[in-house]
């Protein structure tokens, strides 16, 4: 099961268990009282006997109820469920051993425990493993209170309950009292793990095709830090979109905001090489969302594991419709923060092969705000983000200075990932490639790849992994003013891209790139990044 469905299942299964030893706890308390009361009126003795087990049992119950009544982990959760329900009805098969044989306890004990577990399979969301070992706790307490009672059965106090066994001696209805429950209890335990297994996978499978405002979710397309993402279609539009939700275990206050503000700042963003953001909202159980367009196609990160380093004229392409989505971010005044192979896809459609999409503007900065006091600060002060295998050198010693530069300083590492299929550092830790950011020289992609590289491109790529940004190009559109000026820019055709395409897309598919794009994206190579700056 993924996370979100996860998560989900698990903020239900506590409130139905809370709500299930609320029941338990109202039940037992109320034959406890009227037992008592009974005792009391009748002056008999063993209603008060039977009484103290069942009060055990509304203990346990109530624990079960309040102590799920707030939030908790699943570990937690799993504990008191498991030591409530073994305790509790430990208690009710104990008052076989108080109640009198003519009474039948066997049959009382029996019967209250097969409701109690009906009841759990049918209301509690479980599956029928779970369900198991639910009936497991419960089977020795009761099997072993009814073999306890039936020891003490005397033919000459009580006449035999059938004549099935004619046994004349002190405790030979034990065994098959024994047997005779086991039969009836393996039977209810039986139904109980079908009901389970039967309404959690219809559970699941309504889950898995959950409506969000107008969209309906189809099926899951990938997963990241913040959210988790599906394919989906418009009620009305019937239009493939992509919809990407906080997962509900990670809804914090801070992350909400967080998820809130991507969604804001990417609607700002109209330009054709920016992903566009179609609506948001929130559903009526609270989950947030936004739906935006479905790309096919595949990351930059896919296409150079599937195809290798690529060729100048299409890293010339592919960059600089990279930096126009940046140059419009960054005249707005967002960062992005986050630019990476991951982040990028190229997508083939509507007649134009290797149209870029810029994607995931989770980590961006706004710079404008950074002087307005009427939008809180929603990342710690010193804070560094990004991915290490991208980052600036400046996103490490003073995060709080990045600029339009340290995204261009990404956008050179993406680029020398291109044209050699290899990150500019490598390193066995985070904080050795991070070391390397800041202090190590870049080999050239010339000596990286012991092939020649044109002089314009390798110089241009050179320059925005310069560790000062001054030294950096002063912006995405200057930035994109010299990769036209390359050379071999404007040599890699349609025709071209079409044909690589028609050549890779069944690779893409089979590798496990998934050619369609999540709008989330989990780069395994180059994990992302939150931690504090320890001050010098």
């Amino acid at each position: 099961m993924d996370s979100a469905d996860s998560a989900v299942d698990h903020e239900l299964r506590q409130a139905r268990l809370s709500k299930f030893g609320r029941v338990l706890t109202l039940v037992t308390l109320c034959y406890v009282v009227l037992n008592f009361g009974a005792g009391l009126w009748l002056h008999r003795v063993e209603h008060n006997y039977s009484s103290l087990p069942l009060s055990v049992s509304t203990i346990a119950f109530g624990a079960l109820w309040l102590l799920l009544r707030a939030p908790r982990s699943p570990r937690f959760v799993r504990l008191v469920e498991l030591s409530t329900l073994f305790v509790g009805t430990a208690a009710i098969s104990s008052t076989a051993v108080v109640i009198d044989l003519i009474a039948e306890p066997d049959m009382i004990v029996r019967s209250l425990l097969i409701d109690v577990l009906l009841v759990y399979a049918v209301y509690v969301p479980s599956t029928a493993r779970r369900t198991l070992l639910v009936a497991a706790l419960m089977t020795v307490p009761l099997l072993g209170s009814i073999f306890i009672a039936f020891r003490a059965w005397d033919p000459a106090l009580h006449e035999p309950p059938a004549a099935t066994w004619p046994k004349q001696n002190i405790g030979d209805m034990a065994y098959p009292a024994t047997i005779m429950s086991t039969v009836w209890w393996g039977i209810a335990v039986a139904m109980a793990a079908g009901f389970s297994h039967t309404l959690y996978g219809l559970r699941k499978a309504v889950s898995d095709i959950r409506r969000l405002g107008q969209y309906t979710l189809e099926r899951k397309l990938g997963e990241g830090g913040m959210g988790v993402v599906y394919r989906a279609s418009h009620a009305m539009l019937r239009r493939p979109t992509a919809v990407k939700l906080l997962l509900p275990d990670r809804a914090g206050k801070d992350a909400l905001a967080r998820f809130e503000r991507e969604v804001r700042r990417t609607a700002m963003l109209t330009h054709p090489n920016t992903v566009t953001v179609f609506d948001y909202g929130r559903t009526t159980d609270g989950v947030f969302y936004y739906a935006m367009e479905l790309l096919e196609g595949a990351s930059l990160t896919e296409i150079v594991e599937v195809d290798g380093p690529q060729p100048e004229e299409r890293v010339l392409h592919l960059l600089e419709q990279a930096a126009a989505s940046l140059a419009e971010a960054h005249e707005a005044g967002l960062i992005h923060r986050d630019v990476k192979p991951g982040n990028i896809m190229v997508v083939d459609r509507g007649g134009i092969s290797d149209l870029v999409k810029v994607l995931d503007f989770g980590l961006v900065k706004n710079i404008a705000s950074e002087t307005d006091s009427s939008e809180p600060a929603l990342t710690m002060t010193n804070a560094i983000t990004g991915t290490p295998l991208y980052m600036a050198p400046e996103t490490v010693t003073a995060p709080d200075t990045v600029d339009a530069r340290t995204d261009l300083y990404a956008l050179g590492a993406v680029g020398y990932w291109l044209l050699t299929g290899t990150h500019v550092f490598g390193g066995k830790t985070i904080l050795e490639v991070c070391a390397h950011h800041l202090h190590t020289a870049p080999d050239s992609p010339s000596a990286r790849l012991e092939a020649p590289v044109s002089a314009d491109l390798e110089a241009l790529i050179m320059s925005c992994l310069a560790k000062r940004p001054e030294d950096r190009p002063a912006s995405a559109n200057v930035l994109r003013e010299r990769l036209r000026g390359c050379a071999a820019y404007g040599q890699w055709t349609n025709a071209r891209g079409a044909q690589w395409w028609a050549a890779h897309r069944r690779e893409l598919r089979s590798s496990g790139a998934e050619v369609s794009a999540t709008g989330t994206t989990v780069d395994a190579q180059a994990p992302l990044v939150l931690v504090t700056r320890i001050a010098e």
